[in-house]
């Protein structure tokens, strides 16, 4: 059985970090964007990351940022992955020597999936132009189903402990992403959500393993 994709996203401090790793995140968002609520200087992200085991898959959020930004970032950071949430190209990404995640809402994943490799992993997030995520509205998860099964899909957008193990059965992704649905504040992560949140999807994503694999 795989190990199950479960990532903490819009950390801002070292404590939320070390807490989502303690109850099983295996990978940890850090968002750059400078217009979002969740942003993190990159000073602090380099600090947290160097504390951090480097079996957590550490990504940085960018959007619509200059490759050139980016590279610098992650080099200064050692983050270990970049997620594109903005209107990158193919091209653009194929610039980074890192693991891409590739955001995605429902309005955009026929048009990136026609033209990215099938190796590409999406992250299935809710529409909204100017927030570009953490918003905390749930996708259509019949429509995600859809695309789950011909891609490897991480499924975001309006998660929360409460709904998350619903959203595994129904969609079958790849993993789960939750920012808002376990916070006090944005950026400002509640410990005993990240805990029950952890626990429900790491049981649901088990559990559903190991199904295909009898």
């Amino acid at each position: 059985m795989t190990t199950p994709f479960l990532k903490i996203c819009g950390i801002t401090r070292l404590e939320d970090a070390q807490g989502a790793i303690q109850w099983g995140a295996t990978a940890l968002g850090f968002v750059l964007w400078p217009e979002s609520p969740r942003r993190v200087a990159v000073e602090t992200v380099a600090a947290i990351v160097a504390q951090l085991p480097s079996s957590v898959l550490t990504v940085g959020v960018f959007v619509n940022e200059s490759s050139d930004e980016v590279a610098r970032v992650m080099t200064e950071t050692k983050l270990t992955a970049v997620q594109l949430h903005g209107d990158e190209t193919l091209l653009y990404a194929a610039s980074l020597p890192w693991p891409i995640l590739r955001s995605v809402t429902l309005e955009t994943a026929d048009s990136v999936t026609a033209t990215w490799p099938s190796s590409t992993t999406l992250l299935l997030d809710a529409a909204d132009p100017e927030r570009r995520g953490g918003t905390g509205r749930r996708v259509d998860w019949t429509r995600a189903a859809a695309i789950a099964r011909t891609r490897r899909v991480v499924l975001a957008g309006g998660l929360t402990p409460e709904n998350v193990a619903a959203g595994i059965v129904a969609v079958r992704p790849y993993g789960v992403d939750v920012s808002s649905g376990v916070e006090d504040a944005p950026g400002v992560k509640n410990a005993k959500k990240v805990a029950q949140f952890l626990t429900i999807a790491r049981k649901a994503m088990s559990d559903w393993n190991l199904v295909l694999e009898q």
